[in-house]
Protein backbone atom coordinates (compact mmCIF):
# COMPACT_ATOMS: atom_id res chain seq x y z
CA UNK A 1 0.00 0.00 0.00
CA UNK A 2 1.03 3.58 -1.25
CA UNK A 3 0.35 6.34 1.35
CA UNK A 4 0.63 10.16 -0.52
CA UNK A 5 0.67 13.06 2.26
CA UNK A 6 0.50 16.18 0.75
CA UNK A 7 1.39 19.59 2.35
CA UNK A 8 1.38 23.68 1.67
CA UNK A 9 -2.01 24.51 0.24
CA UNK A 10 -3.34 27.53 1.36
CA UNK A 11 -4.84 31.23 1.01
CA UNK A 12 -2.56 33.52 -1.46
CA UNK A 13 -3.34 36.60 -3.14
CA UNK A 14 -3.35 37.10 -6.72
CA UNK A 15 0.23 37.37 -8.19
CA UNK A 16 1.46 35.26 -5.19
CA UNK A 17 3.61 32.14 -4.62
CA UNK A 18 2.73 28.79 -2.83
CA UNK A 19 4.75 25.69 -2.87
CA UNK A 20 3.50 22.30 -2.46
CA UNK A 21 4.75 18.92 -1.15
CA UNK A 22 3.71 15.53 -1.20
CA UNK A 23 5.66 12.80 0.39
CA UNK A 24 5.09 9.20 -0.95
CA UNK A 25 5.91 6.23 1.74
CA UNK A 26 4.83 2.72 2.10
CA UNK A 27 5.25 0.29 -0.59
CA UNK A 28 6.82 2.08 -3.38
CA UNK A 29 9.08 0.04 -5.25
CA UNK A 30 8.72 0.70 -8.23
CA UNK A 31 7.52 4.33 -8.47
CA UNK A 32 8.16 5.98 -11.41
CA UNK A 33 5.80 9.25 -12.24
CA UNK A 34 5.17 11.72 -9.58
CA UNK A 35 2.51 14.55 -9.83
CA UNK A 36 -0.49 16.96 -9.72
CA UNK A 37 -3.40 17.18 -10.60
CA UNK A 38 -5.87 19.96 -9.86
CA UNK A 39 -9.92 19.77 -9.61
CA UNK A 40 -11.70 23.32 -9.28
CA UNK A 41 -15.72 23.20 -8.10
CA UNK A 42 -17.64 21.98 -10.68
CA UNK A 43 -14.84 20.87 -12.62
CA UNK A 44 -13.24 17.46 -14.10
CA UNK A 45 -10.35 16.59 -12.55
CA UNK A 46 -6.71 17.92 -14.52
CA UNK A 47 -3.32 17.66 -14.79
CA UNK A 48 -1.16 19.92 -13.51
CA UNK A 49 2.20 18.88 -14.22
CA UNK A 50 4.39 15.34 -13.63
CA UNK A 51 7.55 14.34 -13.36
CA UNK A 52 9.14 10.74 -14.01
CA UNK A 53 11.96 9.42 -11.73
CA UNK A 54 14.56 10.26 -14.31
CA UNK A 55 13.60 14.09 -13.84
CA UNK A 56 11.16 14.52 -17.01
CA UNK A 57 8.95 17.16 -16.67
CA UNK A 58 5.37 17.68 -18.69
CA UNK A 59 2.77 20.64 -17.61
CA UNK A 60 -0.51 21.61 -18.25
CA UNK A 61 -0.79 24.16 -20.84
CA UNK A 62 -2.40 27.23 -18.03
CA UNK A 63 0.37 26.42 -15.74
CA UNK A 64 2.86 26.24 -18.02
CA UNK A 65 6.39 29.18 -17.59
CA UNK A 66 4.64 30.20 -14.07
CA UNK A 67 4.36 26.24 -12.08
CA UNK A 68 7.73 24.53 -11.62
CA UNK A 69 7.55 20.77 -10.52
CA UNK A 70 10.82 18.96 -9.00
CA UNK A 71 11.30 15.99 -7.12
CA UNK A 72 13.88 14.40 -4.29
CA UNK A 73 13.69 10.71 -5.06
CA UNK A 74 15.77 10.21 -1.77
CA UNK A 75 12.74 11.48 0.14
CA UNK A 76 10.25 10.13 -2.53
CA UNK A 77 9.21 13.72 -1.89
CA UNK A 78 7.63 15.53 -5.54
CA UNK A 79 6.98 19.42 -5.12
CA UNK A 80 5.33 22.55 -7.06
CA UNK A 81 6.14 25.45 -6.76
CA UNK A 82 3.45 28.14 -8.04
CA UNK A 83 4.43 31.36 -9.06
CA UNK A 84 1.93 34.16 -10.30
CA UNK A 85 -1.12 32.59 -8.88
CA UNK A 86 -4.65 33.30 -10.45
CA UNK A 87 -8.05 33.73 -9.10
CA UNK A 88 -8.50 30.55 -11.63
CA UNK A 89 -5.95 28.53 -10.54
CA UNK A 90 -8.24 28.11 -7.31
CA UNK A 91 -8.86 24.29 -6.47
CA UNK A 92 -7.95 21.17 -4.87
CA UNK A 93 -4.60 19.73 -5.60
CA UNK A 94 -3.93 16.19 -5.78
CA UNK A 95 -0.97 13.99 -5.49
CA UNK A 96 -0.77 11.27 -7.69
CA UNK A 97 1.97 8.70 -8.02
CA UNK A 98 2.07 5.37 -10.46
CA UNK A 99 4.60 2.33 -10.88
CA UNK A 100 6.31 1.77 -13.68
CA UNK A 101 4.74 -1.13 -15.09
CA UNK A 102 1.56 0.60 -14.30
CA UNK A 103 0.79 -2.14 -11.25
CA UNK A 104 -0.75 0.29 -8.65
CA UNK A 105 -1.52 4.11 -8.86
CA UNK A 106 -1.96 6.25 -5.90
CA UNK A 107 -3.96 9.60 -5.21
CA UNK A 108 -3.00 12.06 -2.13
CA UNK A 109 -6.21 13.63 -0.02
CA UNK A 110 -5.86 16.61 -1.89
CA UNK A 111 -4.49 20.11 -0.40
CA UNK A 112 -6.53 22.99 -0.98
CA UNK A 113 -5.18 26.22 -2.78
CA UNK A 114 -7.11 29.48 -3.16
CA UNK A 115 -5.97 32.36 -4.45
CA UNK A 116 -7.92 35.72 -3.99
CA UNK A 117 -8.12 38.56 -6.85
Amino acid sequence: QVQLVESGGGLVQAGGSLRLSCAASGSIFGMNVMGWYRQAQGKQRELVADITSGGRTNYGDSVKGRFTISRDNAKNTVYLQMNSLKPEDRAVYYCKADHIAGTWYAWGQGTQVTVSS
